[in-house]
């Protein structure tokens, strides 16, 4: 499967176009938190997001991702897409990653699968402007889309 960034690249879509398609797209209906100038918070948002999942019946998790410098030495790189520096930059895994059971018909009567659930949560005032690191997370989306999980950027909703 061809991801939406090879696709417009593909057909010269010019990267303009390209990030208005994605703000239109993205856009979502903020949850509704008392709110300071700057809109809600990610910290606020991420847990209103993590506590619809665990309503909906899913399990969602903080993905952090960085790296340090024990004092033995060499370097520790944890979380996902961060197996090196150069990785990192290319993509962004998401803040949040889980899993939401799914019950496939009927070739596989009344057996519960797991659907792979990703969710990149924003400010709730946020809006996609195609930075580098708003890309390098798209990336990361796109990729678990094509392999069948579920992912997006989130301002506070599932």
């Amino acid at each position: 499967m061809v991801s939406f960034s090879h696709w417009a690249a593909r057909w010269n879509v010019p990267q303009e176009a390209v990030d208005e398609l994605m703000r239109v797209l993205l856009a979502e209906t903020p949850i509704p938190y008392p709110t300071d100038p700057g809109g809600t918070p990610e910290t606020v948002v991420q847990q209103a997001v993590r506590l619809e999942a665990s309503r909906q019946g899913c399990r969602l998790w903080r993905n952090n991702v960085g790296a340090f410098r024990p004092p033995e030495g060499g370097l520790v790189r944890y979380g996902l897409c961060n197996e090196s520096k150069r990785m990192n930059e290319r993509i962004k895994s998401s803040d949040l990653i889980g899993i939401r059971p799914v019950t496939i018909t009927p070739a596989h009567v009344g057996r519960v699968v797991g659907q792979f659930l990703a969710r990149e949560t924003k400010r709730s005032d946020w809006t996609y402007k195609g930075t580098k690191r708003e890309r390098a997370q798209l990336k990361f989306n796109e990729l678990v889309l094509s392999l069948g999980g579920d992912a997006a950027f989130s301002t506070g909703q599932l």
